[in-house]
């Protein structure tokens, strides 16, 4: 299994409550199926940079969740029932490649 991470990104189309989901519902789901591996909403920040001035945050993002899948496509099979993406919005799908 590979390490995936849900990027939500602040563009939906409808409230997620129109798409008649939630996210307790959604997340009981995941973890269920053992495939959740954490997750939060992404609250205020900063970039920081020893020299130069740094870029802005990126104000799109709103939150993540890591879950558990054998590949990217299985990975994207989990998306059924997230609010952001049922509601019309984008949710970025990134691996987590091992370092070790």
């Amino acid at each position: 299994m590979r390490d995936y991470l849900f990027l939500m990104h602040d563009d939906t189309t409808q409230l997620s409550g129109e798409a008649g989901l939630d996210w307790a519902h959604y997340l009981a789901r995941l973890r269920e199926a053992g495939v959740l591996q954490g997750g939060s909403a992404i609250g205020a920040g900063l970039c920081a940079r020893k020299s130069d001035p740094p870029p802005a945050v990126t104000k799109h993002l709103t939150g993540f969740i890591r879950i558990a899948a054998a590949n990217l496509v299985d990975a994207q099979a989990w998306l059924a029932g997230n609010p952001v993406y049922e509601a019309g919005g984008t949710v970025e799908i990134r691996e987590l490649p091992r370092t070790d």
